[in-house]
């Protein structure tokens, strides 16, 4: 027993991270900490290096050299397009060589850069792919071979490190776990050949297709070699223009062991890991620390930036022929054809955000153009360039362009969001700042390197135009301060920047040679905070005067009016009576023949119950509803839907998650007859000998009797705030809709009160709404009235009387029930201190319902967890409080 105690924590935190493996936690939690571990590790080295030194020498580089550089980065990084080319002849794929290259490009400089463990390879391959019509165990299977034969490269520079052809010695000595990294990555090839021809690999991997023949293993492990020499070619001639006398194989040997240590740190780009110890072993051979972090920024920069910057654009291009989003259908048919092994290697090729990568790629295109505009103006141009500025323009003018440079550079970073939202406001603003900016970066410095930057990307802008069709989107509070604290800490590294930047050669210069252009640090200062002050001012103008936005009001009484008409000749459901409530606002559909009821809560369009109207249109207003929502970036999502119109919503790329089950008494049957009822006869009993009443109020009612059900009202709620949504709440225009069953004590004051919600569907269904009472009211009192309520309303010629939902009830009970439903479960089993969950479903399970489901139907795309959480601030939401002139006008 004892032993078993000792086990149970242990099992525990097994099943933990089991679980946050499924859910790709750790494959990011892992990298995240090695890079802190690094970081954390190199932080002293780090403040070693002159990093205003450092951007000198490179701004030093001649033009022709960094063009060469420029072009042997593009052929080393094209290189690794050649497992394409390799896997495209041995699948057969009818694809052709220029989309192979493009597909083989977007991904790998994308993973490149932004890739924890291939992720983002991964994902963009699959989407790519499956564009193009391959099977997704093809698919699967060129992703699972090209995760594991792209290390063989790295593998056999590491035996020609051991074997003394590439000298490691002087780095391995400083860190003597990278001896043991470069010897577990070069036994890789080996153990990979033999893992290749093993029974595993070929049905959880390969997924029982053609074997990959010796041809392609062999042509697979030459261009894994080819990439990783030519990346550390590159490496070298970098080194060799910075560092005087950089021999080529130290410089591959130095190299080799950074690779492996930013293999072992399984973040994108081995960053952190890789720079760590390149910036030791360049240090070992007597260099300067700002020359070797000189040689690792321009390799950054020339072998995974501006390669991931070409590849932004071709996505620009390739997605923008691909806006059709994946189906349901065909997420569940590639979902159903993968085994566990293959979803690992998949993963998240399927989720719908790979989709929007193209106005992604752009918004980062945007944000990047901020940024070159900002380092523009942080950085002294050239000094013949400037020299000659001086000459032809007047200093207040480029005083002026470099000023307007730091302020644009600002917006086009907060716009950026703007872009990869689609926003045809942002598009407009940013293509115009784009511009100015070109021009102004020109004429602070003759910086035309910059302005082409600029161009070409207001060009791309322009050309995706059709694009940006988004009336505008919903900024949360919190995204504002996010863009907020980003502007101030780019703002910050600005100033950081320009004040350590200002060249050696000004000191030097005679006071009437002096290069006004060329600020010094407090001017600098001055600069950045006039620019933060102007963009947010601008940007909160534009925020606070944007046009057509989906505001949160109420309805008004006209739009009551206009539901209430509607509602003579169409049928309503168990929620509609909640319109009435004033708190939702209404969207009409085909041509006002559909009403679907909602309310916003951050990015979510969110519609109480199903759609109203004729059936056979309720398909074309759920379209038309999700088209006008996307014109404002918002998630349509329907809560509390009941299963008739569940095959509607699937065929419009819905899924479902049962948020509980409605208890609906049929009247025609119900009974206080026989011995199961034996208990509620006698609260009937108790309660009649006792001369409490029961009593009906129909609308419209007293103010007098209004305002003691009100005091009962404040008395149950004891302070707490009403909720809203898809629950009533105490408002006198609201209770004035409906009638209102009071139970009275002998002296004939109320103690109790249940309001009542018609269906508007004939008069065949009645709803409970609001049910309240006075702390010190006798045991059964609700029992009491819920009887005399379904009595009365089986008089009144109802047949089914709806007690409400029993929320998260035969949730998640089934073996195949998604993750979040079993979740679900789990509260409804154990959460009844939070909630009474089962205690609510057993009290009216006396009545002897009928159980019907309730779903909440939404996007693939939307993460459920979270949605689930917006959902329960709306329904906290505190009502709408209408004006006296509105409460009056919905009471007539």
């Amino acid at each position: 027993m004892a032993k078993n105690k000792r086990e149970l924590p242990r099992l525990k935190a097994l099943k933990l991270l089991s679980t946050l493996y499924r859910l790709k936690v750790i494959q990011i939690l892992i990298p995240l900490a090695v890079i802190g571990l690094i970081i954390w590790e190199g932080q002293a080295e780090f403040r070693r290096i002159d990093w205003a030194a450092t951007l000198h020498v490179l701004r030093q580089i001649e033009p022709s050299r960094l063009l060469m550089l420029i072009a042997s980065s593009l052929v080393a990084v094209a290189a690794v397009g050649g497992y394409e080319f390799v896997l495209r002849r041995h699948f057969r794929l009818t694809i052709g060589r220029w989309t192979t290259f493009r597909i083989a490009w977007i991904a790998n400089t994308s993973n490149s850069v932004i890739g924890f463990a291939g992720v983002a390879g991964a994902a963009l391959r699959t989407y790519l792919y499956r564009n193009r019509g391959l099977s997704v165990p093809t698919i699967t299977a060129i992703i699972a071979f090209l995760s594991t034969i792209t290390m063989t490269g790295i593998s056999l520079l590491a035996w020609g490190g051991i074997g003394g052809l590439f000298p490691i010695d002087a780095v391995v000595r400083t860190h003597r776990w990278t001896l043991y990294a470069v010897w577990a990555i070069a036994l890789y090839l080996p153990g990979y050949l033999l893992f290749q021809r093993t029974s595993f690999y070929a049905k959880w991997l390969n997924r029982d297709l053609p074997r990959m023949n010796p041809s392609t293993i062999v042509a697979s492990v030459l261009v894994s070699v080819a990439e990783w020499a030519l990346a550390g070619a590159v490496f070298w001639m970098i080194g060799s223009t910075l560092l005087p006398d950089l021999p080529f194989l130290t410089a591959m040997g130095i190299f080799t062991v950074a690779a492996v240590a930013g293999l072992v740190s399984l973040a994108p780009g081995g960053i952190g890991g890789f720079d760590l110890i390149a910036l030791f072993g360049l240090q070992a051979l007597g260099y300067a620390p700002e020359n070797a972090a000189a040689v690792l920024v321009l390799f950054r920069i020339l072998y995974y930036l501006f390669p991931w910057l070409i590849g932004l654009i071709m996505g620009v291009f390739e997605f923008a022929q691909n806006r059709q989003k994946t189906a349901e259908t065909d997420e569940d048919a590639v979902e159903d054809s993968l085994n566990g092994w293959q979803r690992l290697w998949e993963f998240p090729g399927q989720h719908a955000w790979i989709s929007e990568f193209g106005a992604w790629a752009l918004g980062k295109l945007v944000f990047l153009s901020g940024g070159v505009l900002l380092l523009s103006a942080a950085t002294p141009g050239l000094l013949g360039r400037l020299e000659f500025a001086e000459e032809l323009l007047s200093a207040p003018l480029m005083r002026l362009s470099h000023q307007l440079s730091l302020i644009i550079g600002l917006m086009l970073i907060v716009l950026s969001w703007g872009i990869s939202r689609r926003i045809k406001r942002a598009y407009q603003w940013t293509f115009g700042l784009l511009c100015a900016g070109a021009l102004f970066t020109f004429t602070k410095a003759f910086d035309f390197e910059e302005a082409i930057f600029l161009l070409f990307v207001a060009l791309l802008l322009y050309l995706s135009r059709a694009r940006f069709y988004r009336i505008g989107a919903p900024i949360p509070r919190e995204r504002m301060a996010v863009w907020a604290a980003t502007t101030l800490l780019i703002a910050y590294v600005y100033d950081i920047v320009a004040a350590g930047t200002v060249p050696q050669f000004v000191h030097r210069i005679p006071d009437n040679r002096y290069l006004h252009l060329i600020l010094n640090p407090t001017e600098h200062t001055i600069a950045v905070v006039t620019g933060l002050g102007v963009t947010w001012l601008l940007l909160s103008l534009a925020l606070l005067l944007r046009p057509n936005k989906i505001t949160a009001r109420g309805a008004s009484a006209e739009e009551l009016d206009q539901v209430r008409d509607f509602l003579k000749g169409a049928r309503g459901n168990l929620l509609t009576h909640m319109l009435f409530a004033g708190d939702k606002h209404f969207f009409w559909a085909c041509d006002g023949r559909v009403l679907i009821p909602y309310s916003i809560i951050r990015n979510k369009f969110v519609v109480l119950g199903d759609p109203l109207g004729d059936p056979a249109l309720i398909s074309s207003g759920i379209q038309e509803c999700q088209r006008h929502a996307d014109l404002y970036d918002l998630e349509v999502v329907f809560y509390q839907v009941a299963p008739a119109y569940l095959p509607i919503y699937h065929e419009n790329g819905y899924r479902f998650f049962k948020l509980g089950e409605e208890a609906l008494v049929n009247l025609s049957t119900f009974s206080l007859v026989g011995k199961a009822n034996t208990n509620l006869r006698n609260v009937i009993n108790r309660f009649e000998r006792d001369g409490y009443r029961f009593e009906v109020l129909q609308p419209p009612h007293e103010p007098p009797a209004l305002e003691r059900l009100g005091r009962i009202s404040a008395a149950w709620l004891k302070g707490r705030r009403e909720k809203s949504f898809s629950l009533g709440w105490f408002e006198t225009a609201y209770l004035q809709k409906a009638p209102i069953a009071a139970l009275l004590a002998p002296d004939g004051q109320a103690i109790a009160f249940a309001t009542l919600a018609p269906s508007y569907d004939d008069g065949r269904t009645m709803s409970i709404d609001l049910m309240r009472h006075l702390a010190d009211t006798p045991n059964g009192t609700m029992d009491f009235l819920f009887i005399r309520l379904l009595e009365w309303s089986r008089e009144q010629g109802y047949s089914v009387f709806n007690l409400g939902m029993a929320p998260l009830a035969s949730v998640g009970e089934a073996r195949a029930a998604m993750r979040e439903e079993k979740l679900a479960n789990r509260l409804y089993e154990y959460g009844g201190h939070w909630y009474g969950f089962k205690g609510l479903r057993k009290y009216k399970e006396k009545f002897r319902p009928n159980w019907e489901p309730r779903y909440l139907a939404y996007p693939a795309r939307v993460s459920l967890p979270v949605l689930l959480v917006e959902l329960i601030l709306l329904i906290a939401r505190r009502p709408n409080k209408r004006s006296k002139g509105e409460a009056e006008r919905a009471e007539q």
